[in-house]
This record gives C-alpha cells, structure tokens and sequence, in this order.
C-alpha cells in the first residue's frame, strides 16, 4: 500500500513540475507518464483520468492551507497578525509551489473539467471567509464601530493576493509573490484596521 501511495506522490510531484516548467503548454498524460518513467496504463492505475490527478494537487493545496489557516487562528489571537500570517500563507505557499500556483490562477486548467475551477474556486472562497471572521471577531471583542464591512475588507484583502498571485505566474515565476510584503503590508494593515 505504502508503494502505491508514494507512486500517487510521485505523478503529483512530476505533475506539479511540468505545469511549473511548461507554461503555457498542455500536459497530456504520455508526456506526464514519460516524466515518471511509467506507461500511460499505469498512470491510469493510480489516477483514473486526469482530472483526478488535478484534483490530487488541489486537494494537497486545500488541505496544506486550511490546517495551517486553523492553526494561526488557534494560537494567534492579535487581529492584525492573524490577517498578515494568513496572507503571508497563501502567498509563501505560492511561491514555493509555481506549478500548483497555475492551477489556482485557472491557467493550467482550460479545457480540463469545469468542477475544478470550482474547487480552486472554493479554497479562495474559504480564505476569505476565515480573513472576514477574523475581522468580524475584531469588532465584536474590541467594540470597533464604523468603517468598512468585514466582508468588503477580506475581500480587498484577497484582491491584494490574488495580484499578487496573478503576477508571479504573468511572470513565468520570476516575480515572487512575497516581494515586498513586509512594505505593503504595513499599508494595507493600517488602512484596514485603523
């Protein structure tokens, strides 16, 4: 079992790297079993089309992201660093992972099932929703009144990311998405929660 698991592993990783150094072009399941030394039959073996096999690196990213989301608002209890490390998250998991980084920005995906953008879509969504609980909580402990609504603010705060995203991957790779956070952040910070 475990030999089958790290063969799973193993067409995820090389999967992951060809949509890295690829860009632009489409991986067709003879290229990728090529990559892993392996017959297109065996691929099929692992991953019954490959739709699941997105599906594998989207669930990686979900998952890698929510539990490490959960743990910031577990042992993070400042507001503003709650929404920095979030952020900070998403866009370092970015970096270091380009080729997953084009399936989140759709570019890997035209042409390949509509489910998956929704799912891609669905973490996005789900990163936002925590963001804005997170400053819904802030107004409800801290009596904060007035300003913009959480919603609105987690969604401002997506739209800084998702540029941010959008331009690593414009970039082939070259832009990182952490370049210059720290700066901007301390802007967005303070408009968001003055």
């Amino acid at each position: 079992m475990a030999a089958k698991q790290d063969r799973k592993q193993e067409i995820l990783a090389a999967l992951a790297t060809m949509l890295e150094t690829s860009p632009g072009q489409r991986i067709t399941t003879a290229r990728l079993a090529s990559e892993v030394g392996v017959s297109e039959a065996a691929l099929y073996r692992h991953f019954p089309s490959k739709a699941k096999m997105f599906e594998g690196l989207i669930d990686f990213t979900e998952d890698a992201i929510l539990s490490r989301i959960n743990q910031i608002l577990e042992n993070e209890k400042d507001t503003a660093t709650r929404c920095e490390m979030i952020v900070r998250l998403v866009l370092t998991f970015v970096a270091r992972n380009p080729g997953i980084t084009r399936i989140l920005t759709g570019d890997a995906l035209l042409g390949e099932h509509e489910r998956l953008r929704g799912r891609v879509l669905g973490i996005f969504e789900k990163v936002e929703a925590n963001l804005k609980q997170v400053l819904r909580e802030r107004r409800l402990r801290e009596q904060v009144r007035g300003g913009l609504d959480e919603g609105m603010l987690a969604n401002l705060v997506m739209a800084y990311a998702d540029g941010k995203i959008t331009q690593f991957v414009r970039s082939e790779f070259k832009r990182s998405p952490t370049e210059h956070f720290d700066e901007q952040w301390q802007t967005i910070a303070q408009q968001l929660l003055s």
